[in-house]
């Protein structure tokens, strides 16, 4: 019983006798943790650059924060289904709305992916799932948080999916692939040709996901499209979202996109309000003025198109990029590489052990970022 005389003392001490009897689900000792990219340091005399978490350094479009803006009934719920959105995106994508399902970005609808087909059975067994190594750095935490094994297929020393590997690992208890593409970090896309040929040798009792988040910044016309792969194959889920492109990150709004067989099942998984009516409006009105995010996005791309150009020429191998970011493949020395950038007033996304992710962002962080690699006499390639 707390003392009326200090119950406050009293609680504590209570709560320090049973903190040790508390503990979270086994598993989340063998997950790692989630590193959001750090801001920038601040130096005097320069300005400060944050490149390290893949964001578009542009803001929303005007229309978009006019849009936000104007909401003044934010004291209701959202519509659950984003009814509005999905009409919307239905006519942009010619698909029917009913097979999209929103969700609090891509990472959201991942969840809800994994939530429905993958995760652990009554009898204590896990179902697997399989997905390229390096890739998203979520997918091993989601992966264990939905209860399944993960299954990581490292990827060709030129940062590709290893498609052969990845199908020679699958076993009778593989629910779940995911494919990235563009490849976060490591940048290079799945060709078409390619992913056909993996998806007509997979089960078709096996999901396959296209996680296509950086998909407005392709300009390979042999790249794969996710959504003509869902038209022709009833076990393909497309991931994509409006954080990229369209600058709205902080609104977390994203989807995916599949057959009836598989979304009727997805909706029992999606997170009830997930997308605000703040973040559907800010998307609605950002499709409606597409042509001013293809406008910005290609600025983006030739910025990108500038910096790989400028590393070439400073000898540096990098895999082939079709994302927002470059990948220095430096091994060992990605830690001490982000150390110099951090002195540069850059922020940068170090992978211990694995390399450095470089988003592209405003034309000076590009420039100062080319500076510092012209600097750096341990690129790879470089002799």
């Amino acid at each position: 019983m707390i003392s009326p005389e200090n119950p406050i003392k009293e609680a504590a001490v209570q709560a320090a006798g049973t903190s040790d009897r508390i503990h979270p689900r086994p598993v989340l000792d063998r997950l790692p943790k989630y590193a959001a990219g750090k801001p920038p340091t601040s130096i005097e005399g320069l300005q400060s650059y944050k490149l390290s978490s893949n964001e578009n350094p542009l803001p929303p479009l005007p229309a978009v924060l006019e849009a936000v803006n104007a909401q003044t009934d934010i004291m209701r719920y959202p519509d659950p289904l984003c009814t509005a959105l999905r009409t919307e995106l239905g006519h942009f994508l010619d698909v029917p709305a009913d097979d999209i399902v929103t969700g609090a970005g891509s990472l959201g609808a991942l969840v809800q992916i994994l939530q429905t087909f993958a995760g652990q059975h009554e009898d204590g067994s896990e179902d697997e799932v399989v997905y390229p190594w390096r890739s998203f750095e979520a997918y091993p935490i989601m992966v264990g948080l939905s209860g399944a094994r993960s299954v990581q297929i490292p990827n060709r020393s030129d940062g590709t999916h290893d498609l052969e590997a990845m199908l020679d690992a699958v076993t009778e208890r593989t629910k779940v692939i995911l494919l990235c593409t563009p490849n976060n970090p490591t940048g290079p896309a799945l060709k078409a040709a390619d992913v056909e040929n993996f998806v007509r040798a997979v089960r078709d009792d096996i999901i396959v996901v296209i996680d296509e988040a950086y998909t407005e910044f392709v300009r390979d016309p042999e790249v794969v499209d996710g959504v003509t792969m869902y038209r022709k194959y009833p076990n393909v889920v497309v991931l994509r979202t409006f954080s990229k492109a369209h600058g709205l990150a902080g609104l977390r709004v994203g989807y995916s996109i599949s057959q009836p067989q598989i979304t009727q099942h997805l909706r029992v998984a999606a997170t009830p309000f997930a997308v605000s009516s703040l973040a559907e409006h800010a998307a609605i009105t950002s499709l409606r003025h597409y042509d001013e995010v293809v406008e910005r996005v290609q600025s983006l791309v030739d910025e990108r198109d500038r910096v790989v150009a400028g590393l070439a020429m400073l000898g540096w191998k990098i895999p082939q990029t079709q994302g927002n970011f470059v990948w220095l493949p430096l091994g060992e020395r990605a830690q001490e590489f982000a150390e110099l950038a951090g002195k540069q007033a850059l922020s940068v996304r170090a992978f211990a052990g694995d390399g450095v992710r470089v988003s592209i962002g405003e034309v000076e962080a590009n420039t100062r970022f080319l500076t510092l690699c012209e600097n750096y006499t341990n690129g790879p390639g470089v002799s």
